[in-house]
């Protein structure tokens, strides 16, 4: 077990560069194997999600080599093997090895998984892509069994909600069934152009990646290809919320801004200070900043991810506000731990109240998942004093060397193996 440890109130200046999207590569990673040669993927984060998806390629038997951000993926050798249980079940996004087995396989049977638990996340709509191109599907207490006796058919898939897990699921199982898919009021999300410009460079006919439709011409077979993974636009948001509560001149680096338009639109209107450059955003010192009110909805709206990241922020600024979010209502396990460190946030029903500002100080909290471990460790960089972190292994499942990232910026934050004695 670990845990950091956050001298707060230092000023933060430098700069910092963003990874590959996490959201990216775990979806590509089962996309990968359905290939019949080498895939190469480049920019892919050295995070924890992403050893536990090589855990699981090894145990199909396909072969990794993972090195300086690049992943070479061989599925030559791959084995239609049953996972019920154990690996697979360590990381939610391992539920795309369900369409990417069918596709590949005809057949796959996996154990329903994990996570971060923000609430009921059903895979119905997965369910409802995967029977509607033929397949049949047994849920038998969590291990879902997937057969397509008469082969995959193309259809016609319409999402009764916005999902960008079962629009990509729906996709890697529609790629090599027969004739043609529509998948209707498909997610929009840039991790979804991301996935499909991997299939297509694979052999895949795909149009309206990026669109409410997605249309799907079925192929016999699947090559291998490299690829570059799109930057992390979740990670980008919380270094910059970050760089505005702490940053006397960061720069932040490898950012596509279109990515978070809807997120910086909520900086500005805090009165942030920021230059948008090509692939770049330099966060100048910015002081009074103005409270505001949130709503999270599906991309291109202000993105659920980003909710527990701004929330500190909020804290600092001069107002009421409130969050509504609309995708994961019960993401609220950071407000007792930001409240413990003197926030002044109360949860009424599906809406958080924010009132600012505070003035946070060091208190021991816990990251009960991945995005409100980056919200303390926020807090803990504006806190007076001394703040310690445990659940840290959340905050590791999706940030690429935190420490070392905002040491370099200035920030006095180091990580313990529980029980080691600190310096």
């Amino acid at each position: 077990m670990k845990k950091l440890v956050i001298r707060g109130g230092k000023p933060l200046t430098g700069e910092i560069t963003i990874n590959g999207a996490k959201n990216s590569a775990v979806a590509l990673i089962p996309a990968a194997i359905m290939a019949d040669s080498e895939v190469v993927l480049e920019g892919v984060p050295d995070i924890q999600d992403v050893y536990s998806l090589l855990d699981i390629l090894n145990d199909f038997n396909v072969k990794t080599e993972f090195k300086d951000n690049t992943l070479k993926i061989d599925p030559t050798n791959i084995a239609s093997i049953p996972m019920p249980t154990g690996k697979i079940q360590s990381l939610r996004a391992s539920y795309y090895f369900m369409g990417a087995t069918l596709s590949k396989f005809g057949e796959g049977v996996i154990g329903l998984p994990g996570g971060c638990f923000l609430g009921p996340r059903p895979i119905d709509q997965h369910i409802k892509a995967f029977r509607s191109l033929g397949a049949q599907v047994d849920d038998d207490f969590g291990v879902i069994t997937l057969t397509s006796p008469k082969g995959l058919q193309g259809t016609r898939i319409y999402m009764d909600v916005v999902s960008i897990g079962a629009t990509i699921n729906a996709i890697l199982a529609a790629v090599k069934a027969e004739g043609k898919t529509t998948i209707e009021n498909a997610a929009r999300e840039p991790e979804i152009i991301d996935v499909v410009s991997l299939l297509t460079k694979m052999g895949a006919k795909i149009r309206g990646a990026g669109t409410s439709v997605i249309r799907i011409e079925g192929v016999e077979k699947l090559h291998g290809t490299s690829h570059t993974l799109i930057p992390d636009r979740i990670e980008a948001g919380t270094y910059l919320t970050a760089a505005v509560a702490m940053g006397d001149e960061v720069r932040v680096n490898n950012v596509i801004y279109e990515h978070i338009e809807s997120y910086i639109a909520k900086l500005d209107e805090m009165g942030a200070k920021m230059e948008i450059g090509e692939d770049s955003i330099l966060v100048h010192k910015s002081d009074n900043l103005q409270m505001v009110s949130l709503k999270t909805l599906p991309y291109p709206g202000f993105a659920t991810d980003l909710q527990q990241p701004i929330t500190p922020l909020l804290v600092k600024a001069m107002g009421k506000g409130t969050i509504m979010d609309t995708i994961y209502p019960q993401r609220v396990k950071h407000i007792p731990e930001l409240n413990r460190m003197g926030a002044n946030i109360r949860v009424d029903g599906d809406i958080i109240r924010v009132e600012g500002p505070s003035e946070l100080s060091g208190a021991p909290v816990k990251a009960s998942d991945l995005r409100a471990g980056a919200s303390l460790v926020i807090a803990g960089l504006m806190a007076d004093g001394e703040t310690e972190i445990t659940g840290v292994e959340n905050i590791l499942r999706g940030y690429t060397d935190i420490v070392g990232k905002l040491r370099a910026l200035g920030a006095d934050i180091e990580m313990f193996d529980d029980g080691q004695e600190e310096a």
